[in-house]
């Protein structure tokens, strides 16, 4: 059993219910819900249709909520983490190409 990777270990696997991080977080499912909806956090599906997050996912609703806290409305927050990504990625490709000039 040693080095075993079982999927409950990877941050990135789905695995949490809706109920389970509503529980987690003292969110309501609909804030949840309307997370989805509004394409902040998107988590997937199970073959059922039913909305299943990773821990990653469940961090980043834990950031959304500070954020709204903060003020920013949902289309904001969601601009927010779309400008962060693209940073990231901007970043990746100048460490790939700054590793390629030496």
């Amino acid at each position: 059993m040693a080095g075993r990777h079982l999927p409950f270990h990877d941050e990135h696997v789905a695995f949490y219910s809706v109920g389970q991080v509503a529980e987690m977080l003292n969110v309501q499912h609909a804030f949840l819900r309307r997370l989805d909806s509004e394409a902040v956090v998107q988590p997937a599906r199970s073959e059922g249709g039913q909305r299943r997050y990773s821990v990653n996912e469940i961090y980043l609703v834990e950031r959304v909520i500070g954020l709204a806290a903060e003020g920013l409305t949902l289309a904001g927050i969601r601009r927010l983490l779309e400008l962060e990504a693209q940073v990231e990625e901007l970043q990746q490709q100048v460490a790939q190409l700054t590793a390629t000039d030496i």
